[in-house]
């Protein structure tokens, strides 16, 4: 039976997952699962996933959920992976979950938080919590900064050193781009100040091109609407403001 994945490509994990399996030419049937119409909570995707949450695969009988172990399950489980993705040796394989274990309560935390109340929460008419993003943004910065000090202070491409993407790569990379949501002004001011970063995600665009660029597409055209949303909500508070300093007829 072929293998099943389940995602959604608005999601950082579903976008790494898939650019894994087209990186690597490993023949997959994409489903999607549409988060904003809440289909990740339905009862026949919970017969895949229990917890609800994309990416999820099923690979015949064997199902799993949670990006990192899907990760590590795709590099060791197919033939052709090259094993710079994730290494066969215990010590590279150990900083990699390092890496993901690392990953999971700092950038992520910080990033998708700061996400949602800039961005998401006006478009799904959520309450923002500005308190919330300034501590989100915090710890992003400092994320960032950590991978500049820790794993980026050598002269390779990746964050082990070296000169190839692992699993970790692709998955901070992919995280890292959800930015791209964001006002320009507030993108600039988080990642201008990282230029290891920024090169580093470039390197891991390059490495894994046109399959990047295609997965993320869904990201760009978002990135649009929500800009042409923020516009019009703009014009509307000027309208609204202009007719409240008219002067009155009575």
């Amino acid at each position: 039976m072929k293998l099943k994945v389940y995602v959604d490509r608005l999601s950082q994990p579903s976008r790494a997952i898939l650019i894994f399996l087209k990186a690597n030419g490993i023949e997959f049937e994409e489903v999607k699962i549409d988060i904003a119409k809440r289909q990740h909570k339905s009862p026949e995707f919970k017969k895949i996933n229990p917890m609800g949450q994309v990416p999820a695969i099923s690979d015949g009988r064997f199902k799993l959920f949670e990006s990192h172990a899907i990760l590590t399950y795709l590099a060791c489980a197919f033939p052709g992976v090259a094993d710079s993705w994730y290494p066969s040796d215990l010590f590279a394989r150990a900083k990699i979950n390092s890496i993901l274990d690392w990953h999971h309560s700092n950038l992520r935390r910080g990033s998708a938080t700061y996400v949602l109340h800039t961005v998401l929460a006006p478009v799904l008419g959520l309450p923002s919590n500005p308190q919330a993003a300034a501590e989100a943004e915090t710890l992003l910065s400092s994320s960032l900064s950590t991978i500049e000090s820790i794993w980026l202070k050598g002269n390779g491409k990746f964050l082990l050193g070296g000169f190839r993407p692992s699993i970790a790569d692709l998955s901070l990379v992919c995280e890292i781009m959800q930015l791209e949501l964001l006002e320009e002004k507030d993108r600039s001011r988080i990642l201008d100040p990282h230029t290891k970063v920024l090169q580093w995600i470039e390197n891991t665009k390059n490495a894994t091109r046109p399959h990047f660029y295609e997965v993320h597409d869904v990201l760009f055209r978002a990135k649009t609407r929500f800009q042409e949303q923020r516009l019009k909500r703009a014009s509307n508070k000027t309208d609204s403001s202009d007719r409240s300093t008219l002067p009155s007829k009575m």
